[in-house]
């Protein structure tokens, strides 16, 4: 991976003169992972940015979450752009509206592993279970080290038997652990859908993809993205399959200016 402010000076040239579709994560690119997700607010700045880009009219907008549709619509509040929630079970938009099918048999799974969960893992201090409708998060960020272990073998011993079966899947992020249902859709795949949506509405005009996350869940996108337009991981420099590397998300926030400087000239 490179750094991207090391090689701005080429980019710019390819961002300023293609239509820009800009696919952004939310926790750990937009603000800042905290202790509870629910204290991870974007600030004034990020969001004024995002309004600027979303009036854009050679920039398309889209916010891919892991949060359910609804909590990431409330958090960013913008109107005019995609949202895409639970890695891309759910998402909404300018005349766009999409919610995975979710057989009975599978809700039920899923209400019975929340139930166990939120029963054995009560005496664990620091574990948060998150119910997201079409998913289900544990978060353990604030488990104490001590009873990581405990945590660890509540959770492998009730999510087992579900994943052996193939009634759900189970993906790992920082410090969280997400149970969603068995289907073949992820970031990457919904990244490249919405793509081709876009550039059926555009009829012949290209798109330039730019993609940037900081998570796991982010790397499919990066993969579905590669030779296709700008991936960017945000953290350290590291194992990922991103082009290029924003270190923090003050980063993420000055190279979203740049991308809102060039569109705006």
């Amino acid at each position: 991976m490179r750094n991207i402010f090391e090689h701005w000076d080429d980019l710019k040239k390819e961002l300023s003169g293609k239509y820009t579709m800009l696919f952004l994560d939310y926790d750990g690119t937009l603000t800042p992972i905290v202790s509870t997700p629910g204290k991870a607010f974007i600030s004034q700045e990020v969001k004024e940015l995002l309004i600027e880009l979303s009036r854009s009219p050679k920039c398309k907008l889209a916010i891919i979450s892991g949060r359910a549709l609804k909590d990431i619509k409330n958090k960013v509040g913008l109107k005019n752009i995609i949202y895409v929630g639970n890695h891309g079970l759910e998402i909404e938009g300018p005349k766009i509206k999409f919610a995975s099918p979710i057989s009975p048999r599978c809700r039920a799974g899923l209400e019975h592993i929340k139930s166990d969960l939120t029963q054995k893992l009560y005496s664990i201090k620091g574990a948060i279970l998150e119910d997201k409708g079409l998913s289900i998060s544990i978060h353990y960020r604030l488990v104490d080290k001590k009873d990581i272990q405990e945590f660890l073998s509540i959770f492998n011993e009730i999510s087992a038997p579900y994943i052996v079966r193939g009634k759900i899947k189970v993906n790992s992020g920082k410090k969280v652990y997400e149970i969603r249902p068995p289907v073949m859709w992820d970031k990457g795949k919904v990244v490249l859908w919405l793509l081709a949506r876009q550039q059926f509405l555009l009829e012949k005009n290209k798109i330039l993809p730019v993609y940037i996350g900081d998570d796991v869940t982010d790397e499919d996108a990066f993969r579905a993205l590669k030779k296709k337009g700008l991936t960017i991981f945000v953290g350290e420099q590291g194992n990922s399959e991103a082009q290029y590397y924003l270190k923090t998300t003050e980063e993420v926030t000055e190279f979203l200016r740049l991308i809102s400087d060039l569109k705006r000239k």
